[in-house]
């Protein structure tokens, strides 16, 4: 029987995207996998089709094309008109696919160019009508278009997933998407154990330097804090604007404090298993924020840390379910300081133990079974 071929689509750099990473993975055991995207090729024996990272800026004035349709509210056209998708079209040109996995709306145009819609499994990471609905312009200008997306793209989709049980809701509720769930969560690391607790409690955080996650209440807040603690953060971006003043306030907060370039992926989790506890105090400052589940929770649990995270609802639930932690009462600094005073060795110890025991169970290999099955239901 010959074998079926599965294009991945993605307009990120798949090599470096975790997530579209792991889908390459998983279904090259099952599937000749086309993976079509930016950067290097996930494996040397999974075949890709790279796109030039250049195709805008050659583009001159068409690269308005898209913005100027979505002010206009001509959606239809909008959809056709995004010059990633008209690129990725013509680099797929000729080829013909069993099935599509479409990472983001961004890629529906082009899954539905080369494969029937009913043979395209959806994967939403975001919950896109809140992405940035912190923003004005953004809400009176793409939110509605997103709106347009959802319901009249993304529902002709034969399968959908998305990264949380509560983003799952809200697309049910307001778009009537049936969205099969796949955590953010990171590949078992058996060879880790748990490291003893160290003195002073050393506090970690991985993530990006983007203002409206305010990382800086994390910094006030180790600074602060009455316990004796430090606080290492691992950030991206940091020679945007405000990744700089970030790196100032850390020189101004002290030696708890300490901005360290970020690491690869691939070496974060062993990075992060010589600490005790992971922060992350994600600020609701839109409703992406609010309803997110991110990849940094499953990341502490395989390093084996416990955990201290604002009262965001889904990893709130997923941390008091395990015992890995303790959760803020909100997210501003006194109520994160106030769970820093708090910190005791013993609590430290069993929440790394739990962690430990949660690993295998809240690994992302206990999550592919959904996409496997989703992309058999689309082949019947």
């Amino acid at each position: 029987m010959t074998q079926r071929t599965l294009l991945i689509l993605s307009f990120t750099d798949i090599a470096a995207d975790a997530r579209v990473k792991k889908q390459a993975l998983l279904f090259a055991d099952e599937y000749r996998v086309v993976t079509c995207g930016y950067g290097e090729a996930v494996r040397d024996d999974i075949e890709h089709i790279q796109l030039s990272t250049g195709v805008a800026a050659a583009a001159g004035a068409r690269r308005y094309l898209e913005p100027f349709w979505v002010r206009s509210h001509a959606y239809r056209l909008a959809f056709h008109s995004d010059l990633r998708a008209q690129h990725a079209i013509a680099a797929l040109a000729g080829r013909q696919f069993d099935a599509v996995v479409a990472n983001e709306l961004e890629t529906l145009s082009v899954a539905y160019a080369v494969s029937d819609p009913g043979r395209v499994l959806l994967d939403l990471h975001e919950y896109y009508p809140g992405l940035r609905d912190d923003l004005p312009v953004w809400v009176r200008v793409r939110k509605p278009y997103q709106q347009w997306l959802l319901r009249n793209r993304a529902s002709r989709a034969g399968a959908v997933t998305t990264v949380s049980g509560t983003i799952a809701e809200r697309y049910e509720a307001e778009f009537g998407l049936s969205c099969g769930v796949v955590w953010n969560a990171a590949p078992l690391r058996p060879e880790l154990t748990t490291q003893p607790a160290h003195t002073p409690i050393r506090l970690v955080h991985s993530g990006v330097a983007a203002e409206n996650r305010r990382p800086e209440v994390m910094m006030r807040a180790a600074a602060r804090t009455r316990a004796n603690v430090t606080l290492d953060m691992y950030l991206t971006q940091q020679h945007s604007e405000f990744g700089q003043k970030l790196l100032a306030l850390a020189t101004e907060l002290g030696p708890r404090v300490t901005i360290h370039p970020p690491v690869p992926n691939a070496e974060l989790v062993e990075t992060l298993n010589a600490y005790d506890v992971g922060v992350h105090i994600l600020a609701p400052t839109n409703t992406n924020n609010e309803l997110a589940l991110p990849n940094k929770f499953f990341d502490f649990v395989q390093a084996r840390l416990g955990m201290i995270i604002g009262p965001t609802a889904d990893m709130a639930k997923l941390l008091r379910s395990y015992d890995l932690g303790a959760v803020a009462d909100g997210f501003d600094e006194a109520a994160v300081t106030a769970v820093f005073d708090g910190l005791d060795e013993a609590d430290i110890k069993r929440w790394k133990a739990n962690a430990a025991e949660a690993a295998a169970e809240l690994s992302a290999d206990q999550q592919h079974g959904v996409w496997l099955r989703a992309v058999e239901g689309i082949l019947v």
